[in-house]
């Protein structure tokens, strides 16, 4: 079986501007995806809502997994995300990550906490932001 992780699917969804935010979206995520991010729950429609507004104030940035666990249909990561905003300012988070895979590999379920690095006060909830 093929499975997603989490430096892919936010490089397909964030930092691949040619690639349609849905078909970025149906690689990655089952159908019945949701995510809770610092305590807030999202569906899926929510989580795209999500992504399609980072994509409108990020122009680049990049993935990098510090640590990664997959244990059956269980994943876990941390990570930073390194982002150049459209405006030019920048932003470091640090994100701690818990999954579900559904039986096709793809992420079912996220909960996450992130922990801002470096940034503006404003770019603080860039993790839920919609």
């Amino acid at each position: 079986m093929n499975r997603t992780d989490a430096r892919t699917a936010l490089t397909d969804l964030l930092f691949t501007p040619g690639l349609d935010l849905d078909q970025a979206a149906d690689r990655h995520f089952a159908p019945d995806y949701r995510q809770r991010t610092d305590g807030d729950w999202a569906d899926r429609t929510e989580f795209l809502t999500h992504i399609a507004h980072l994509r409108k104030v990020i122009a680049n940035g990049s993935v990098t997994v510090h640590e990664e666990l997959v244990a059956g249909d269980h994943y876990a990561d941390r990570h930073t995300v390194d982002v150049t905003k459209t405006d030019g300012s920048t932003v470091r988070m640090e994100v701690y990550l818990f999954a579900e895979f559904a039986p096709d590999g793809r992420f079912r379920r996220i909960e996450e906490t992130t922990l801002m690095l470096n940034g503006a006060e404003e770019d603080r909830n860039l993790g839920s932001a919609r």
